[in-house]
C-alpha cells in the first residue's frame, strides 16, 4: 500500500529519474540501504523501487506506528519498527531477518536519523549505526546501496519551510533522482562492514546527485 501511494503521489511533487549498475531489479532477499536527507526522502525510495517491481519491507522508527493512518498502513505492509535503545531494540533486527527469510526486499537507512541541518543542499550521508552490519552478518542477506537526491528540494528546513516546500513542489516540479548501486556482501566485523556499506552508499548518493548537477557531486565533497 505505501509502495503504491508513494508511486501516485511522488510524480506530482517532482520529476523522478531512477538509475542503476544492473539491468535487474535486486535480488529478493536483499537488504537495501539508502541514504536519508528528508522526511520525503522514504516516498521518493519507495516510488523509484516500484518502478522497478520492489515493493520493500521498511525499518522505521517506531514513533511513526503511533500516528493514526500511517501507524495502520504499516502495520498491514509488515514493516518494522525499531525500538531504539530499548529493551525491544533486538526484536527490530530479529524481525527484520525473518522478512529477509521470507524472500522480502528490506529497505533500511544507515544512517538512522536526518541531518540536523536547515539548507536545502546535497551533502554525503552521515556516519551509519551499526545495525545494518549485525542484520547483514546475521541474515547473510547481500546489501543493495541506494543514493537518492533531490528530495531536500521538496522538504526541509523547519516546521514551516517544510510545509511550505511541500505544498509549492507540484509548481515548482523539483528533479529527484535515484540510483541503485551493485550488491556487496559486507565483512564480518562490524566496524568495517559499516564503513564498507557507508562508502557504497555515498557513490551511489554521488551518482544520484551527478544526474541532478549537484555542486556537491561536481566537486567530489
Amino acid at each position: 500500500m505505501l509502495s503504491r501511494i508513494a508511486a501516485t503521489v511522488v510524480p506530482s511533487l517532482g520529476r523522478l529519474t531512477v538509475t542503476s549498475d544492473h539491468a535487474t531489479a535486486p535480488a529478493a532477499g536483499s537488504i537495501i540501504v539508502a541514504n536519508h536527507t528528508s522526511l520525503a526522502d522514504p516516498g521518493i525510495v519507495l516510488a523509484a523501487l516500484r518502478r522497478l517491481g520492489v515493493q520493500p519491507v521498511v525499518m522505521a522508527t517506531a514513533g511513526l506506528w503511533r500516528i493514526p493512518v500511517l501507524g495502520r498502513l504499516l502495520e498491514q505492509g509488515g514493516h518494522v519498527p525499531v525500538h531504539r535503545n530499548t529493551h525491544r531494540a533486538a526484536g527490530s533486527l530479529d524481525a527484520a531477518a525473518a522478512a529477509l527469510r521470507d524472500g522480502r526486499h528490506l529497505l533500511i537507512y544507515g544512517e538512522g536519523r536526518l541531518p540536523c541541518r536547515l539548507d536545502a543542499a546535497e551533502a554525503p550521508p552521515e556516519s551509519f549505526r551499526s545495525g545494518l552490519a549485525r542484520l547483514a552478518h546475521a541474515s547473510g542477506a547481500p546489501v543493495v546501496p541506494l543514493g537518492q537526491a533531490g528530495a531536500r528540494r521538496v522538504t526541509s528546513g523547519r516546521c514551516v519551510k517544510q510545509i511550505s516546500g511541500l505544498l509549492t513542489a507540484p509548481a515548482r516540479r523539483p528533479r529527484l533522482h535515484v540510483h541503485i548501486g551493485s550488491p556487496l556482501h559486507l565483512p564480518p566485523e562490524v566496524e568495517a562492514a559499516t564503513a564498507t556499506a557507508r562508502a557504497a552508499v555515498t557513490a551511489a548518493w554521488r551518482t544520484a546527485a551527478h544526474h541532478l548537477g549537484e555542486p556537491a557531486a561536481l566537486t567530489g565533497r
